[in-house]
């Protein structure tokens, strides 16, 4: 077989590892790192990965040879929980954010999702289809290829359809892959202030058959947090969901800790996302049941908290954890997934090859992609991120910086220079 293109001579290429299972504890400090390496991609795939010269068998009269001196290539990075799709934005509520008030006030009093939930019920299709794309084009100029996306800003089932119809347009005309969350379970709407049970039982009866039947997501998600949903309600929506042959994810741990870490251990979630404020007897669950972690340093930032997800100690367990943004108009509206993972060594202590193995192989996992991405091998697809640093503790250690010159999605030139390749 020929290569279409060979990218060579990279100061560093960090292929990661793919041990068939996320990478939990220990071996998340593990990863195959080649000096002076190349790669060879014929299509959409990759063919051979190795170091010096590659194969004479590879090349022919039509190979495409870039020089890539002085570079670092690493799979695609994995956004693996953002909230792409909304209307509005909240910059009006920064003020009362840096004055301390709590992230439920603001929610008690009208504003935070349910702020946005009245501007994406306003938006138009295109509204929403416009303004992702552009969130999207900011994240793939940071190095992403891959991004799981929720909805959970309508509520209703007219908005929470418009916005999975949006991402899965998205992913079938953006370079970058869209994998749709459903997740009306966000926030308790005003018509049912007082009556949630109810909203989660109009969830369960109605709209998740719809989705399902229409093929509109693969994961299912809660917010189970004070006010919010609680771990019963949660635990019913998710196990209705996995009945339907949704995979379950579940915001738990976020502000309190209410019991969202024992209904994902219960289910086998494939992710609980945040968990700021864990216990350690929940992080032992958690790595029992093999649940991965999807941690999210950003918000914490954002918010001004200093309760960052005890990523140590979850790898101490043995658990498996990823980092993403949590991308949202909120408490964390950033498209920065190299800052998210500076976080996750400045804040969190982890490693750079953690760092890389958190935002790859782990994030391909968690929205059970890892087949085809995460990881740097032949076979898999050409999603490749390319730094302008000599290696990877360079893009850790300069820091708020974009470091990102190219990036390849299936092969192909997405991003050069700074811009998006359409």
């Amino acid at each position: 077989m020929k290569a279409d293109k060979i990218l060579l001579h990279f100061s560093q290429v960090f292929c990661g590892i793919d041990k068939g299972h996320p990478l939990r504890g220990a071996e998340m400090n593990e990863a195959y790192i080649l000096e002076d390496g190349y790669i060879a991609i014929e299509g959409a795939k990759i063919i051979d990965v190795g170091t010096g010269m590659p194969d004479l068998q590879l090349i022919d009269e039509n190979t495409e040879l870039i020089d890539c001196t002085g570079k670092t290539a690493v799979p695609g990075l994995i956004d693996c929980h953002t909230h792409l799709v909304y209307g509005g934005s909240r910059e009006h509520e920064f003020a009362q954010k840096l004055k301390g008030v709590p992230y439920l006030e603001i929610l008690a009093e009208g504003g935070g999702i349910l702020n946005t939930v009245a501007a994406t019920r306003k938006a138009s299709f295109q509204e929403l289809y416009q303004k992702s794309t552009q969130l999207l084009d900011k994240m793939a100029l940071h190095g992403v290829t891959t991004i799981e996306a929720k909805s959970g800003y309508g509520l209703d089932w007219e908005t929470e359809k418009r916005q999975l119809e949006v991402m899965q347009e998205l992913h079938q005309k953006h370079p970058l892959d869209v994998v749709a969350t459903f997740m009306a379970a966000h926030a308790i709407p005003a018509d049912y202030k007082d009556d949630s049970n109810t909203f989660v039982e109009k969830i369960i009866q109605e709209m998740l058959p719809e989705v399902k039947q229409q093929q509109l997501a693969e994961f299912c998600d809660v917010f189970c947090e004070e006010k919010v949903f609680s771990a019963a309600q949660a635990y019913r929506l998710l196990s209705a969901a996995q009945s339907l042959g949704f995979a379950a994810r579940i915001h738990a741990d976020e502000i309190a800790s209410i019991g969202g870490c024992q209904t994902a251990a219960e289910l086998k979630a494939v992710s609980a996302e945040h968990l700021m404020v864990i216990r350690d007897s929940d992080i032992e669950r958690l790595s029992r049941a093999q649940v991965i972690g999807n941690l999210l340093p950003g918000t914490t930032f954002s918010l001004m908290e200093d309760t960052y997800a005890p990523a140590r100690k979850m790898l101490n367990y043995g658990m498996a954890i990823t980092l993403a943004t949590d991308s949202n108009p909120g408490s964390c509206p950033t498209a920065n997934l190299q800052f998210i993972m500076q976080l996750g060594c400045l804040q969190m202590k982890l490693t750079p090859i953690e760092v890389f193995n958190a935002v790859t192989i782990n994030a391909a996992y968690s929205i059970q992609r890892n087949e085809t991405v995460g990881s740097l091998e032949a076979g898999k697809n050409a999603d490749i991120t390319i730094f302008d640093a000599k290696n990877i503790d360079f893009t850790m250690y300069f820091f708020a910086t974009n470091l990102v010159s190219q990036v390849y999605k299936n092969g192909r030139l997405i991003v050069n220079g700074g811009n998006v390749l359409r």
